[in-house]
């Protein structure tokens, strides 16, 4: 039965890697049409040549066993690569050799091979992106490169939580903390951790882990402040992590977490190589980790390459996994290309996290009656920024129109599509559900809902709310004028509701076209 199971899986991800070989072999087929295009007598040709490609791609990927699993090492399986698709490309040659075709099909067919190749070694590179780290734990310092095993009993701990076996101490005197977190990550992350926590008391936990099970065998509420130095970006559960930290400390006890946002990714990545490659490499990196997990078929492809390592992270994202885990932010810095946040555990997690990934989304919202209600639309935010709304509010408060003033968790292609109201277009299905009407108050969070007044609260639960909002009618500019504007607009909807939204429908179409008033 095991053996049957481990079969099982292993057709799967072959068919998987197929699958994703199918996909190189097009785009790269695509790519050489772009480049040099070629008139066909009829589009077919297209059809059949790319199978033809296709077939004998995956032909010599099986010949040279290119999707088996036992991976011994990088080398190895670049070996194999190389030597599949260097072989396939010494076919090609030979048959276009024996069977002269158009030039210009010759060179669609190499540059299929090379680009299907280049793709192939990228997505090979990224699913070898990990690395074993170094631990700090208890004040001690675990070098990742020096082998010599000190017997943990010669030393007190105070908790009486069990050390696990793998796990290296070293004395306090060999390597100091502050040493050991300035050789990590530099004197200016060490003076911020200790302007945040007192790093010499026994009750300041410091490691540097991406498994949770690290910081399950420590004894709930003995640590007051827990310091993790290494990357959040290549902690492969990153809730379940920053749940059992939670877990194990009290009730206002400090954690420290450190990570590189996108920004600071993309900074890094076009600082690294020349000019033209370095964007070719960033647009690689892009789609692979960025959109991949964002859509169910490739989300699977992305992390079967990656195990969710080394994953790309915004602010936004962060800190917005930290509120869904229990955690309120205290403090968040740049230091050295690093993001460092400070965050305080407020409360237990929810563990009712619906988080905004995919390009669609179902936002919960006040409706008719008080009743919570799914509001669909594109997604402008990054993930897990409804988690934020009180924390934005806090630092930045409201801007013209009643947005948030400056708010970073929107994404860059989320401005451009609020500009044209691209995002909204989803919110027809609620339309047609009946959980909303064409024109009305806007459907708010209970976070905006709660800034209301109660009489304007009371008001707007007694109908439903609308995709157009009398803002486009009255374009207030504080919240005290958006309040004023929806009370005018539901009076006068209470008297007499078809012909006030049919007289607020064409001023807001007119407002629109004309005066090109817009929500930011």
């Amino acid at each position: 039965m095991i053996l049957n199971k481990i079969n099982h899986i292993m057709n799967r991800r072959s068919f998987i890697l197929i699958i994703i070989d199918i996909l190189f072999v097009l785009t790269g087929f695509w790519l050489g049409i772009k480049i040099n295009p070629v008139s066909f007598s009829a589009d077919y040709v297209y059809y059949e040549l790319y199978l033809v490609l296709g077939l004998f791609w995956i032909m010599f990927s099986f010949l040279f066993n290119k999707y088996n699993f036992k991976k011994v090492s990088i080398t190895e399986d670049t070996k194999q690569v190389f030597l599949s698709n260097i072989s396939l490309l010494m076919f090609a040659i030979f048959i276009l050799y024996l069977m002269p075709i158009d030039k210009n099909l010759d060179f669609i067919v190499f540059a299929t091979i090379v680009f299907a190749s280049f793709l192939e070694f990228s997505f090979l590179y990224f699913g070898y992106l990990f690395k074993r780290v170094p631990i700090i734990q208890g004040g001690f310092y675990i070098p990742e490169t020096d082998k010599k095993k000190i017997d943990i009993h010669e030393y007190r701990f105070k908790s009486t939580e069990k050390i696990p076996e793998s796990v290296i101490i070293y004395p306090r005197k060999e390597l100091s903390v502050k040493n050991a977190i300035i050789q990590e990550l530099g004197e200016s992350a060490y003076c911020f951790f200790e302007k945040a926590v007192n790093i010499s008391l026994e009750s300041t936990l410091i490691i540097s882990t991406t498994t949770r099970f690290n910081i399950m065998s420590i004894h709930d509420n003995f640590y007051k402040a827990i310091i993790n130095i290494k990357r959040v970006n290549d902690i492969q559960r990153i809730n379940k992590f920053f749940e059992t930290v939670n877990e194990k400390l009290p009730k206002s006890g400090i954690f420290i977490c450190m990570a590189e946002t996108k920004d600071l990714r993309k900074k890094r990545i076009l600082a690294k190589f020349p000019p033209v490659f370095n964007y070719i490499y960033y647009s690689i990196d892009f789609l692979i980790k960025r959109v991949f997990p964002k859509f169910p078929i490739t989300k699977k492809i992305y992390f079967l390459l990656t195990r969710g390592e080394n994953r790309v992270l915004s602010r936004a994202e962060l800190l917005g996994r930290l509120y869904s885990c229990g955690f309120e932010i205290v403090e968040e810095e740049y230091i050295d290309n690093r993001y460092f946040v400070v965050a305080r555990k407020i409360k237990t997690p929810a563990f009712d996290l619906e988080p905004s990934y995919g390009p669609i989304i179902k936002l919960k919202r006040v409706g008719k009656g008080g009743k919570l209600i799914k509001v669909y639309k594109m997604r402008t935010m990054h993930p897990y920024a409804e988690y934020l709304q009180g924390y934005v509010y806090e630092k930045n408060d409201l801007q013209e129109g009643g947005k948030f003033n400056n708010d970073f968790r929107v994404s860059t292609l989320g401005r451009f599509m609020r500009k044209f109201w691209i995002d909204e277009l989803p919110m027809f299905v609620n339309f047609f559900r009946g959980d909303m009407k064409l024109f009305g108050v806007r459907p708010l969070s209970q976070h905006y809902f709660n800034l209301y007044s109660q009489e304007l609260q009371e008001k707007r639960i007694k109908f439903k709310p609308g995709l157009i909002p009398p803002f486009y009618v009255d374009n207030p500019k504080t919240l005290e004028e958006i309040m004023a504007s929806e009370m005018k607009y539901l009076e006068a909807y209470e008297k007499s509701p078809f012909w006030t939204d049919f007289k607020y429908f064409f001023i807001a179409f007119y407002n629109i076209a004309f005066k090109r008033y817009r929500s930011k």
